[in-house]
């Protein structure tokens, strides 16, 4: 199992983007329409699939939501801080 993260930490190593709430931290993606957010959707779920952590993400007209943590630690480990920069280099 991941350790979790310090509060320290979890300040120090946020991607650009996102937001901590609570355990989870969490990003809202913007794009032009619903299928840039829905590509965007697709893309994420195969990055997530081969570092076998999964987010959960909601799609909307022209933006996609993220939220990262890691449930069998119960909160907010290196795992999420990876996916998080991973989902941000996607994006980019």
């Amino acid at each position: 199992m991941a350790d979790l993260l310090s509060d320290d930490e979890i300040r120090d190593r946020l991607p650009d983007g996102w937001d901590r709430e609570g355990d989870e931290i969490v990003r809202v993606y913007d794009f032009d329409d619903y299928l840039g957010a829905s590509g965007f959707l697709g893309a994420a779920a195969g990055v997530a699939e081969v570092a076998w952590h999964h987010p959960e993400m909601t799609v909307r007209w022209g933006e996609c939501a993220v939220r990262l943590t890691t449930h069998d630690a119960g909160g907010i480990t290196d795992k999420d801080i990876d996916m998080a920069e991973r989902l941000n280099d996607l994006y980019e």
